[in-house]
This record gives structure tokens, sequence and C-alpha cells, in this order.
């Protein structure tokens, strides 16, 4: 019973980053960041993105050492329907494995659930702005494998952002409704979901931008009411107007979250 229990937590982890664009952020944003801004492309007008993770995760519990390692490359196209609404649709492709005392026993890869976004900025005035963006993700993962839910869930975040000259601010409230086909996950994981974020950055040098993060969100485990929370740290590097490199490191600040994640990514605009 104690390896499920472990393996269905193993299993909500490698979906967390996806889900987070719906629950607490995106994770197509201002990449390394988690917490999403409220900027858009424009009308037609397109972003692509590739975005990379690599996470580790180690914790003793009744004498065995468990070590999570999980690998996530994601895809997101984002297309300006209007100056002020994008559509975003993204895939992920994800490979877990897990060791119990140096042996393993899970090792999956595969693509997960696919997302779709929108994203609509409702107000501005000077360098604030509101936006509010709902998600849907649709079930193109295995769930026998935890690759993903096997029934669409949804989401809706709430974003703010304050734009000064050479820095931002931005904030992100979210909650998601997830459901589960196998009933092994909806008896250990919550369907309903919180979360809240708060990033900033500014311009240390032309084109090259520094990024902090901080964020909680409910833990998906019915077992523990500690909400997994992180810091997070990186920088953006703008090649030319329209495309962008980062790099960023994720620390988990309690035990719920992932010890070290390493994050890279690359953005572009036509």
């Amino acid at each position: 019973m104690e390896i499920i229990r472990l393996f269905t937590f193993h299993r909500l982890m490698l979906m967390s980053v996806f889900l987070s664009s719906m629950a607490g952020g995106a994770a197509f944003g201002a990449h390394p960041l988690v917490t999403d801004d409220t900027g858009t492309q424009g009308k037609g007008k397109f972003q692509l993105e590739m975005n990379g993770k690599a996470a580790r995760d180690k914790e003793i519990l009744d004498g065995v050492e468990t070590r999570e390692d999980a690998r996530e490359l994601a895809v997101a196209l984002a297309a300006g329907a209007t100056d002020t609404v994008d559509l975003v649709v993204g895939l992920p492709w994800t490979r877990s494995r897990m060791k119990e005392n140096g042996a393993t026993v899970s090792d999956e890869s595969g693509a997960g659930d696919a997302s779709l976004e929108l994203k609509w900025r409702f107000f501005e005035r000077g360098g604030f702005s509101l936006a509010m963006k709902p998600g849907l993700t649709l079930p193109t993962g295995d769930e026998e494998r935890g690759l993903g839910n096997g029934r669409p869930s949804y989401g809706l975040t709430f974003i703010a952002t304050q734009n000064l000259e050479r820095s931002f601010l931005h904030f992100n409230m979210g909650y998601a409704r997830q459901a589960f086909d196998l009933e092994a996950d909806r008896e250990s994981n919550r369907r309903d979901t919180w979360s809240a974020s708060i990033a900033m950055g500014a311009e240390v040098v032309k084109e090259l931008t520094m990024v902090a993060n901080i964020g909680a969100e409910t833990n998906g485990d019915k077992g523990s009411d500690t909400w997994p929370a992180f810091l997070l740290g990186g920088l953006i590097y703008s090649v030319t107007e329209n495309l962008d490199v980062d790099l960023g490191i994720k620390k988990g600040l309690n035990r719920p979250e992932a010890d070290l994640a390493v994050l890279a990514g690359v953005a572009w605009r036509f």
C-alpha cells in the first residue's frame, strides 16, 4: 500500500507543471517563471515556446529512501485572436523514474494531456493591467501509465501585472477542477485545488532580465494538508527583439514540493 501511495503522489507531481497552467500560473508564461503575465501577442501574431525541466525529489519514509527524477519537454503555440485575446495550445512530454533504496520501481515516458487556454486582458491603465485565463485539458495522455488524468479537467486563473520602466510585478490566483478516470486516482487525489504566486523581474543590463518567483498550491494528495511551496530564480536573455532564451532554478520550500528543478526554454515570436 505504501508503494501504491508513493507512486500515485509521484504521478501527481509529474502533472503539476502541466496543470499549473490552469491552477496557478502558466507553464508557458514568461518562462522560467511559473506565474503568468497579462501580456498578449497582438492580433494576427504568434509565439512558439519550447521549455524543458529536470526535477529531482528525495525523501525517507519508514526507512525507505525514495528518489524521483522527472524530465519534461513542453511545447506551446500562442495565437493572437485580437489585441487583447490569445488562444494557446500546449502539449507536454514527460519521463519519470522512481527508485526505492536504489532499485527502480517505475520508469515511464510519453506525451501528457494537451491543454487549451484563452487569455483575455480586460483592463489596462498606465502600467497596470488585469487578465483572466480559463483553461481546459484534454485526455491525450495514457492515464494507466501516469501520463494524464483520463478525463477532461478545467480551471481559471486571475492575473495582475504592474509594469514599470525597467521592472515588473505579476500576481496569479488560480482554481482547478480535476477529473480522474482511474478509481485509485479519485480516491487519493483532491479534485479541487487552489494556488497563488508572485513574480518580479528587472532588467539588470541591456537585454538581460533577472527574475524571481514564489508560490504555493493546494496539495493534490488527500493524505496531506501541506501546500507545496517553491522559490524560483532565473534569467531571461533577449537574443533579438523576437527571440528569448531563459534559464532558472526552482527550489522546494517544504517536503511536498520537489527538492530541486532546473528549467530552460526558448520563445520565438512571429
